[in-house]
């Protein structure tokens, strides 16, 4: 049996030895993607890394199937990135953040609102 990282797309991130990378949903039951819906629907805006970010906008960023919670979140709330590299933004309602990112970050959190949900890959 591989092992897989990774979050989206089959030929993704294999370093440090990973056979696979890719999405594997088989664990996924009914309770367990209701919780993930409802993760994505709270969130009023979601902070990415870089890698993270181009792997998100590759695969959920040029869906329109809106009616899906997890598509219409990510497609329609603001997308922060913390990067210092990053020039191509891709998709709609992105922000880079750079520089001083801690400071950054502490920014957004003192923000008033709901959840931010962050997901991150090593950068």
């Amino acid at each position: 049996m591989g092992v897989m990282q990774g979050c989206s797309g089959a030929g993704e991130d294999r370093r440090g030895g990973f056979e696979r990378g890719g999405l594997a949903m088989g664990l996924f039951d009914e309770e367990v993607m209701r919780f993930v819906n409802e993760v994505y629907q709270r969130a009023d805006a979601f902070l990415f890394s870089r890698r993270t970010y181009g792997l998100f906008a590759g695969c959920w960023g040029v869906r329109d199937d809106l009616e899906n919670p997890i598509v219409g979140a990510l497609n329609t709330r603001p997308k922060y990135v913390a990067s210092t590299t990053l020039t191509d933004q891709r998709w709609a309602g992105t922000t880079v953040l750079s520089g001083d990112l801690a400071a950054a970050v502490r920014e957004l959190k003192a923000k008033p609102g709901g959840e931010c949900a962050c997901t991150a890959t090593a950068l």
